[in-house]
């Protein structure tokens, strides 16, 4: 399943009974739907089918602006209320049945951790405010490593709804506006056409939103190439895309009126073309939306153009009566509820299954997904729809309905969640005297209490011993053991110096490094504390220590801010002239760039540029440090612990891992390089694994938070281990001496 953000279509309102639903932009609904649900679906051709959503946007603009320009024509106003009680009647019904089911869905058959974070999306998408949400996700690096949410499709509802906030608002000004220059409150009505005319300051209305629609797309262009995880689910980068369907309804008549029969014909061909190339080329590493987004874009424009005050006497083009074949109008009819469930349906049964689901599976979804849709459409969108109950002021009552109907699934589902990950029995923790074995001091443990307690684990998982029950962190936070750091430089504008450790004392410690040298954070805090050293954290997420050009998170472009950073920190180096600088760093995730500006993916070819990399870090640091360490990377898990501990009943033995091949391939090459240099290494792996197998609980701490990083806790009782490896602190003093104290007969030395 394609792990692109989900892409939920905007929920278009259909124009009044008067104005007869077009058939052929149900069809185009019909294929913007098709093409998502096939990209997600993992259907190769179709990667870029992504831009769907891009085609409901303008179809929802042109259509509901239609509406509001039929309604000043009509009545020269825009009535607020009735305009927002349309809205819920088409949006929140089906919107809220899909929330409620996802969440339950969720609490069943995913992992707490899981569900405790859909929980959490359900109220921001109950809110109108998913992308938000999803945004901050987005550039969350610790977060990368998570699947992506059941109701992470509702971004898009939150960027139409979003923009309808403003857009009623922005006619309604242009309205007053041109009413206060003319000098007059209310337009004549002598006839439709002309009430259009004087009711709809069109000039007026095409500067303003002409203005609002190039200032999005410079902004969506812009902030695509700067930050394109906050892009793609920004309402300020899309806003251009309903604002292009707006003006194409606007001035669309005029422009089609006189147009000939095979420039109508070029028109709906061509934009189809168009929508069904971006779905052909585009790609996962395509920068979006930006000035890709103008394909899909312009061709749906052009699809709705071509169809546009089209009279019975005039050839309809082929592109345009295809589109409007009974088959794709029923698409059409139940696109909203169709992409409501897709999303939902294929990550709950990939949670479930715990593997990318197969052929036959994904059939089985998609069967289940147009079932649940026509069901939804048939018994919750058309009632809703069709009834005269929900008109102004009660339609408004269903933005507090639904809110509060979420808002107490979710409060119901957190509750259940804390009960079932609560501490649950009296299973004891893991110890050098109890490991789940017969007979435990027939067992030759290592003399080190650190590395013994890792074996006794190792040991315990493969005797079938039970998960302890009072786990440290507690499961359920287990995402929020983040290392915390003073100077965040994540920041790129971040550039200063924040001392921790013993503030007073003479002798500094400096770390370098990415998110895995900011997991060692709380072990280093406690050892400087402790043996009386200053500590400066020089630590960037995502960002290698080795010397390299590396991709920035979500793209495959360079990232200049990580090699700036780089370079300052190792001034800093140079500058504080530390006792001891500790490098703990793990290769790139996006590949390196080579001097040529090639993109390098492959093992030995980002291998080799990490080696080079190396060598010049190692060279750098040297002159300006007394000691200079490499701490060896830790061993990575091949999926995620948390999720494994969290699901269905935990199993310590089916949650220990072999660590990955990738990433101890990239660790064993860091210590080669360190070696050849002559710098120190302290190796790392004793602490996590033991014969080929890592424990993802230690005694009773869990040491893992996601596949790659450690836990703030565990990284803290490993401060007397690493204190005595790098020899500032001296042997017996830490806290894991605690633990393996309770059971010091079964100790071999």
């Amino acid at each position: 399943m394609t792990d692109r953000s989900a892409d939920a279509p905007p929920r278009v309102d259909p124009p009044r009974r008067a104005h007869r639903l077009r058939e052929d932009v149900q069809g185009l609904r019909a294929v913007a739907v098709l093409t998502v649900i096939a990209a997600h679906a993992d259907f190769a051709p179709v990667e870029g089918g992504f831009v769907g959503v891009d085609v409901f946007f303008v179809i929802s603009g042109f259509l509901i602006s239609q509406l509001l320009f039929r309604e000043v024509a009509r009545t020269g106003r825009v009535s607020l209320g009735g305009f927002y009680a349309r809205r819920a009647r088409r949006i929140l019904p089906a919107a809220t049945v899909v929330t409620v089911a996802t969440v339950v869905a969720s609490l069943l058959w995913t992992s707490l951790v899981e569900a405790r974070d859909v929980l959490t999306d359900a109220v921001w998408a109950s809110l109108f405010a998913a992308n938000v949400r999803f945004a901050s996700s987005g550039v969350d690096y610790f977060a990368q490593d998570q699947g992506p949410s059941p109701l992470q499709h509702y971004w898009s509802l939150a960027v139409e709804e979003q923009f309808y906030l403003v857009w009623p608002l922005v006619l309604l000004g242009c309205l007053a506006w041109a009413a206060r220059r003319s000098g007059r409150a209310r337009p004549a009505r002598s006839g439709r056409r002309r009430a259009e005319r004087d009711a709809l300051p069109r000039t007026t209305v095409v500067l303003a939103l002409g203005l609002l629609t190039a200032t999005s797309l410079a902004w969506s262009v812009w902030t695509t190439a700067a930050s394109p995880e906050t892009a793609y689910f920004s309402t300020l980068a899309r806003a251009w895309e309903l604002g292009v369907g707006a003006l194409a309804a606007l001035v669309g008549p005029a422009l089609v009126r006189s147009l000939a029969p095979r420039g109508r014909a070029v028109l709906a061909t061509g934009g189809l073309v168009a929508i069904v190339a971006a779905c052909l080329l585009y790609t996962e590493a395509t920068p979006f939306p930006g000035y890709a987004a103008l394909l899909p874009v312009l061709g749906s424009a052009a699809v709705l153009l071509a169809g546009l005050e089209l009279r019975p006497e005039q050839p309809v083009p082929a592109a345009t009566r295809w589109l409007g074949a009974a088959p794709m109008r029923l698409v059409g009819d139940w696109s909203y509820s169709l992409y409501l469930w897709h999303w939902p349906v294929l990550v709950v049964l990939e949670a479930r299954l715990g593997r990318e689901p197969g052929l036959v599976a994904t059939a089985l979804a998609l069967v289940a997904t147009f079932a649940l849709a026509g069901l939804t459409y048939r018994f919750v969108e058309t009632p809703f729809r069709s009834t005269r109950t929900f008109t102004v002021p009660r339609g408004l009552v269903l933005y507090p309905a639904s809110l509060v109907l979420v808002l107490v699934t979710a409060a119901g589902g957190t509750w259940w969640t804390r009960w079932a990950g609560g501490e649950l029995g009296d299973d004891p923790a893991i110890t050098l005297s109890d490991f789940g074995v017969d007979d435990p001091a027939a067992v030759d443990l290592a003399a080190d209490p650190a590395v013994a307690l890792v074996q006794a684990s190792v040991l315990a998982a493969r005797s079938g011993m039970a998960v302890p029950s009072d786990l440290s962190p507690d499961l359920l936070e287990l995402r929020d053991d983040v290392a915390p750091v003073t100077c965040d430089y994540a920041d790129d504008s971040l550039r200063e110096l924040c001392p921790g450790g013993d503030t007073d004392a003479e002798r500094s410690i400096v770390l370098l490094g990415d998110s895995h040298a900011r997991a060692w954070v709380p072990a280093f805090e406690r050892i400087a504390e402790e043996a009386g050293y200053r500590t400066y954290h020089l630590v960037k997420v995502q960002c290698t220590a080795a010397d390299v050009t590396v991709a920035a998170l979500g793209t495959r472009d360079p990232w200049p801010e990580c090699s700036d950073f780089r370079d300052w920190a190792t001034d800093q180096v140079a500058e504080v002239e530390p006792d001891l600088v500790v490098v703990s760093t793990s290769p790139p995730v996006n590949g390196v760039y080579d001097d040529a500006g090639r993109h390098l993916t492959g093992r030995d070819e980002v291998g080799a540029e990490m080696r080079a990399g190396y060598e010049r870090l190692f060279a750098a640091l040297a002159p300006h440090a007394d000691r200079l360490v490499l701490l060896e990377d830790v061993p990575r898990a091949p999926e995620d612990p948390a999720t494994c501990m969290t699901e269905g009943d935990p199993s310590l033995a089916e949650c220990m891992f072999e660590p990955a091949e990738r990433a101890s391939w990239f660790a064993d090459l860091s210590v080669e390089v360190a070696r050849e240099a002559d710098v120190e290494v302290v190796e790392t792996d004793r602490w996590f694994c033991w014969d080929g197998s890592c424990p993802v609980v230690v005694g009773s701490t869990l040491t893992y938070r996601d596949p790659g990083h450690i836990t703030s806790t565990y990284a803290a009782e490993l401060a007397g281990p690493l204190g005595d490896a790098l020899g500032l602190t001296g042997p017996g003093t830490g806290p894991l001496d605690a633990a393996a104290g309770a059971g010091g007969s079964g100790q071999r030395p």
